[in-house]
């Protein structure tokens, strides 16, 4: 199987915070690979901006250092790179300022697709936008490019949408959230509405529950700053765990268009019930002597932020009435995993006595890091002596399937900056779906914030707090393994 790879007409595409670390990890590596592959042309313009003072020479060595770095070596061809490279310069610009922004102006073309990608913290989005508009690179070919965090709250997502769409239309904003871009989450639409085998049994009628965890054996690094003013609940539920929440429970839309999708996702969180405080679980990782406890990476250290989150979520409609959806993601935990787990009900009336009745499906969607589609499904254990039942997986892992070189995912990053270019918003968040999804995080927030209570300490490499198993187990459920 040989993947196909559309070229994109030349473009212009500025990176503001060109030198910041996403920069240099993501972006400037993933334009690199789409170049590689032959979907970026040699005509196209890269421009990195920044504060600082540097030379395009100096930019494109900063640019070939990053691609060295966070790329395996056999990534990097020498001569692609020498040719990519020629797509870059830089300018050195104030966000706040004048300095630089009539040499931007300058360089645009006005015949070309314009993305201005704001690889910068959003209290600088307002006058980045007004300056776009003041100098001429605002128009109807600009396209926007956002990243999050998309607010702190519902009040700041709404002043943030404002001030964007006070020089931008809705049309003209990308909101990325990199979770939409890996391929395995893509296939969440592949498998529900391109096979007729799972739709039918696709509700509450056949599905038991729902699980989704998003986990990382890694602590917060040295994101420690950021992260104890955002915690779990802001920096991974709200926005990933939300949309893999929405992809798995949407109705099936008329059409695969950006709108028709995103109006379906935003019908999922608004049908979502306030969550109540005993179904749901804050944590917050210890130290063991090797690896430092949450405490020990932040500056204060009384802090009361989670590393982990559980919850139970309901959603009231027709489809998942009565079918509790769980959603877990932390911090320091056993591996690094994430899936989503369609548990269906036993079967009505088992003609196998009680082994019958222990027993059950299990479709398992692996985002990372073994991207693949498991089904359990239960079959005769082989061999004389009567009728015992056991289950198997039917194991679709991407590398086996299509081979290692296929399985080789272009990075979330290529994907959803090349969407931008050719004008395709289906996997990037609306204004109104990110002000939805605050409005229900923020009553969960502030009932933590009104109560006090310190989040539960859990030990490293572990699966969570022990309030999360019990969670599960008074539901008469278990979680599923964290396993790679």
């Amino acid at each position: 199987m040989v993947s196909r790879v559309i070229p994109v007409e030349p473009f212009d595409l500025v990176i503001i915070g060109g030198t910041g670390d996403l920069a240099r990890r993501k972006i400037l590596p993933a334009l690199y690979q789409r170049f590689v592959a032959g979907q970026i042309g040699k005509k196209s313009q890269i421009i990195g901006a920044a504060r600082g003072e540097m030379s395009s020479d100096e930019y494109r060595a900063f640019a070939e250092e990053a691609i060295r770095e966070f790329l395996d070596k056999s990534d990097v061809k020498v001569r692609a790179l020498k040719s990519f490279l020629k797509l870059l310069s830089y300018v050195t610009l104030d966000a706040k300022g004048e300095t630089g922004w009539a040499e931007l102006a300058g360089r645009m073309h006005s015949d070309r697709i314009r993305a201005i990608y704001f690889s910068v913290g959003p209290s600088l989005f307002g006058d980045l936008a007004k300056r776009l508009h003041k100098h001429g690179m605002a128009g109807e070919g600009t396209r926007l490019v956002v990243e999050k965090p998309f607010g702190r709250d519902l009040a700041s997502a709404k002043e943030l949408n404002r001030t964007l769409a006070r020089h931008f239309d809705e049309s003209q904003i990308y909101r990325i959230d990199h979770y939409l871009g890996k391929e395995t989450v893509q296939n969440l639409m592949a498998v529900r509405f391109g096979n007729m085998l799972f739709e039918p049994l696709w509700n509450s009628q056949y599905v038991d529950h729902i699980q989704i965890t998003v986990a990382e054996s890694v602590g917060v690094g040295t994101r420690g700053g950021y992260y104890d003013r955002s915690g779990a609940m802001r920096d991974m539920v709200q926005n990933h765990l939300m949309q893999l929440l929405c992809l798995i429970a949407m109705e099936p839309p008329a059409k695969f268009d950006p709108d028709a999708v995103r109006d379906e996702k935003l019908k999922v969180i608004r049908a979502l019930d306030p969550v109540e405080p005993d179904n749901i679980v804050r944590g917050q990782y210890e130290g063991d002597g090797e690896r430092p406890g949450y405490r020990n990476q932040v500056e204060s250290r009384d802090s009361t932020t989670e590393t982990f989150v559980a919850l139970r979520a309901h959603i009231s409609n027709w489809r998942w009435a009565g079918t509790p959806f769980y959603l877990r993601t932390g911090k320091r935990l056993k591996d690094r995993a994430s899936e989503i787990a369609i548990v269906f009900k036993d079967a009505p009336h088992s003609i196998f006595e009680e082994d019958g009745c222990r027993h059950n499906n299990i479709l398992t969607i692996r985002l990372q890091p073994n991207e693949g589609i498991e089904l359990g499904v239960t079959i005769k254990e082989p061999g004389p002596g009567g009728m015992r039942l056991v289950d198997v997986p039917l194991d679709m892992s991407f590398a086996e399937v299509l081979g290692p070189d296929e399985a080789d995912f272009p990075d979330a990053y290529e994907r959803l900056i090349m969407d931008v270019i050719r004008g395709n918003q289906t996997l990037f968040m609306r204004g109104d779906e990110v002000e939805a999804a605050w409005a229900w995080t923020d009553p969960i927030i502030a009932e933590w914030e009104s109560s006090g209570q310190a989040p539960e300490p859990y030990a490293p490499g572990s699966s969570g707090p022990e309030s999360a198993l019990f969670l599960m187990h008074r539901d008469g459920r278990r979680w599923r393994e964290i396993k790679p």
